[in-house]
Order: C-alpha cells, then sequence, then structure tokens
C-alpha cells in the first residue's frame, strides 16, 4: 500500500483538491467489476422505472439500491489498496465510510446535477472517490472539478446554466477503471453527456472519523465482512 508522495499530497490534494489513480481496478478484478454492476443493475431497473414513473426518481440517473446486499465483493472497493492509503493519510489516519453510490448517468443534454460542494467547510473532511466502471471519453459525462475550489477562501463561483461554462473547470474524461479521490468541499459535477452511451461509475463516501458521526448500526449487514480492525473502524462498527 503506498502512502501519497509529497507531490501527490502538496500540489494535488492540497492545492488542486483531487488525486486520479489510472489503472486503479484492472484486469480480473475490472472484469468481474463491470459484470456485477450490469448484472446489478439489471435487477434494479424495474424498481427504478416503476418509481420514476410514480415521480419518485429522477430519469436522468440510476441508483443501484443496497449493492453490498447485491454483491458482497463490492466491499472491497471501500478500502481497495490503490487508493485508500491515500484517503487515509488525507483523514490523518482515521476515515468514516459513509455510503456507497452505484450510478448509471444516461444519455441527456443537461447533466442531471449544477456545479456544487457537497457539505461545507464547518463540516468534517468530506471525501469521495468515483471510479470509472466502463470508458468514459469527454462529453460523456464524466467528472467534472474546478482545481483549489476546496479552499475556504475560494470563490465565489458563478451559477452557469452549460456545465462547460464553468470558469476554471477540469474535465476528467478516462478509461474504465480509473478512480479519482476529491475533496467535496471542492465544487464539482457531472459533465452533460452528448453520446449514445451511458456512464457507469460507483462514488463512495468518506469522512474524517469523529465519534459523534458514527452509526455502528448502518453497516452491521456486512459486519461479517469486516474481519480486521482497521475495516470494523472504516464501517464504523466500532
Amino acid at each position: 500500500m503506498a502512502s501519497p508522495t509529497d507531490d501527490e499530497r502538496r500540489h494535488q490534494w492540497d492545492k488542486q483538491g483531487f488525486v486520479v489513480f489510472e489503472d486503479a481496478i484492472t484486469g480480473d478484478d475490472l472484469q468481474r467489476l463491470q459484470t456485477s454492476f450490469d448484472r446489478c443493475a439489471a435487477e434494479a431497473k424495474d424498481g427504478w422505472l416503476e418509481a420514476d414513473a410514480r415521480g419518485n426518481a429522477s430519469p436522468t440517473y440510476f441508483d443501484i439500491s443496497n449493492p453490498f446486499a447485491r454483491d458482497e465483493w463490492f466491499v472491497n472497493l471501500v478500502d481497495h489498496p490503490t487508493y485508500f492509503p491515500h484517503l487515509k493519510a488525507f483523514a490523518d489516519g482515521d476515515a468514516l465510510f459513509l455510503g456507497p453510490q452505484f450510478r448509471t448517468v444516461p444519455p441527456w443534454p443537461i447533466a442531471y446535477t449544477g456545479w456544487h460542494p457537497d457539505v461545507g467547510h464547518t463540516a468534517p473532511l468530506h471525501m469521495k472517490v468515483q471510479i470509472y466502471v466502463n470508458d468514459v471519453p469527454p462529453r460523456s459525462g464524466e467528472f467534472g472539478y474546478v482545481p483549489g475550489s476546496h479552499k475556504q477562501d475560494a470563490g465565489p463561483f458563478p451559477r452557469v446554466i452549460h456545465s462547460e461554462s464553468m470558469p476554471g473547470h477540469r474535465a476528467f474524461p478516462a478509461k474504465a477503471g480509473t478512480a479519482i479521490l476529491f475533496n467535496s468541499y471542492g465544487w464539482h459535477t457531472a459533465m452533460d453527456n452528448h453520446t449514445k452511451t451511458a456512464r457507469k461509475s460507483i462514488i463512495l463516501i468518506y469522512e474524517k472519523r469523529f465519534e459523534d458521526r458514527v452509526n455502528r448500526d448502518k453497516f452491521a449487514s456486512v459486519s461479517n465482512l469486516c474481519t480486521t480492525t482497521e475495516r470494523r473502524r472504516l464501517f464504523g462498527l466500532e
């Protein structure tokens, strides 16, 4: 497990607010990820369509419900050795996992969300890892981030109609298996998807651990998979 280099910490994380891991998931693991993601999405699709018809779900993106219950292997992504040592280091050695989003973004001329931070600076350090399940070329709903926008004195940032109009932003097209670790104080979005292919990604959500934020019942269903003290602490089981 490789800890962040001085350049990754100071230039990428502290200054820019993100670190990109190309080939984070590869080979048999990537094939397993893609196959299982597609299977679980197919199983959950009818429920999403029914909820959408009732007005209880968005037609512009689709999340697989209860992904860990559908395939326990997904739990291994939470502390994957490619990116988790960096995340843990940025959390001063003590991170808390908050939850997953297994998300499909269908072709749509306007992104399902606009530019936004997830939390304000009064909240504990909030981080996400976004893993591309399929290849994500330019203009296909790729992740977008405004470098440096995670800093407390950054901004203000305009409310733009089109994602590509945000000043200073960077879009992250990349191949399947790429993981992007980013500071959620920063302004980010999914770019517009102008292709005919849905964008599939997994979003893992974390924050710096504080005891009053721990819910020991939240991940009780996967406690049998948390056999080390570190993983149990990460999942808030102790």
